[in-house]
């Protein structure tokens, strides 16, 4: 295992020089371009508010910013799991968002009914490391759940997640009907709606989505996982799609969330199905600012910026991170 130097060894490149770093990073991918990006430590303080959030029963799911680490980690390796655990080294350790007694919810995308070599859900050995390394923390329970699109058994049987999840002690939840319940989201598009019940009585909540495209929205990254919390009719959101997204990201204020772009299904999504439209990247990306982190992977693999996410422009204007992802502390890993 290897890590990158002290960011004091290296001078700082300007705004401009980091910006074009971090995007030939994610473009090309692998150790390559992860030792080549070595050192790099992109400097800016997160101003993201931490006072309670009234739209979920008046509170937040956020820790305190740090400014000893880095805000975002960009760790590059073989191994999914190996890349959890080195991203949350990066962060500053596991201990650092999970404390002894914590009632975890991790939401990864559970969404189809898709093996994980077809990249339309979460990598399953990835989540099963998240599982782990909450409980070793001291979390009291770790509950893995989503509110699937297509048939839930099947999407939490065939994408891998339910079986690698509870091997490792999660307690997985399928979206029954009598576990969702009513809740004024009090959004300028959500009212009231119904939410899975693990996410209203959660302590800490970890979103792990997985980088792929998306024909409405052009990327289905962190915020858009979000829509994985509703049930309903939630393709009514769909006219007001930005407006929805800006919604469930100042409702759900993660602890932390992890970008997995091990394998990124870079056409066709969300639902995907050809092997032939998936990239190998290897890489598993974690931050503490979600906006910055839809920011960074939305403009490497796609060449989206925030003109043509405007889901991206709302929810900064609320105070929920950066847009200007260059600017945000990031450190690269290997793992």
């Amino acid at each position: 295992m290897t890590s990158t130097p002290s960011p004091l060894a290296n001078p700082e490149p300007d705004s401009a020089s980091r910006r074009e770093i971090l995007l030939k990073l994610l473009r090309v991918g692998g150790l390559g371009a992860a030792t080549a990006a070595a050192g790099l430590w992109l400097r800016g303080r997160s101003r993201r508010p931490q006072e309670e959030v009234a739209l979920v029963l008046n509170r937040s799911f956020t820790v305190p910013a740090d400014a000893r680490y880095p805000e975002m980690v960009v760790a590059q390796g073989e191994d999914p799991r190996a890349l959890v655990r080195r991203a949350l080294e990066g962060l500053g350790g596991v201990r650092r968002f999970i404390g002894r007694g914590d009632v975890v919810v991790i939401k990864p995308n559970i969404a189809w009914d898709r093996t994980p070599e077809q990249a339309a859900n979460t990598n399953p050995l990835a989540v099963a490391e998240m599982v782990r390394q909450c409980l070793e923390a001291g979390a009291k329970k770790v509950i893995v759940t989503d509110v699937s699109c297509n048939d839930p058994r099947r999407c939490f049987q065939r994408s891998g997640i339910a079986r690698a999840a509870s091997a490792e002690g999660a307690e997985i939840v399928l979206p029954e009907e009598g576990l969702f319940r009513q809740v004024n989201l009090r959004g300028d598009v959500l009212g009231e709606w119904p939410v899975l019940e693990p996410f209203i009585a959660a302590d800490k909540m970890i979103n792990f989505p997985i980088a792929k495209s998306h024909s409405l929205t052009g990327v289905s990254l962190g915020m858009k996982n979000w829509y994985g919390i509703l049930g309903g009719a939630r393709n009514r959101l769909h006219q007001r799609i930005h407006e929805s997204l800006a919604d469930l990201a100042d409702v759900m204020r993660p602890t932390l969330t992890l970008m997995d772009a091990y394998r990124v299904l870079i056409r066709n999504g969300p639902t995907g199905g050809s092997l032939a439209d998936v990239l190998l990247k290897k890489t598993l990306i974690a931050a503490t600012d979600p906006v910055a982190l839809d920011a960074y992977v939305a403009k490497a693999y796609w060449g989206l910026d925030s003109n043509q996410l405007r889901y991206l422009k709302l929810a900064r204007d609320r105070g929920l991170g950066k847009l200007d992802f260059e600017k945000v502390r990031t450190e690269i890993l290997t793992a």
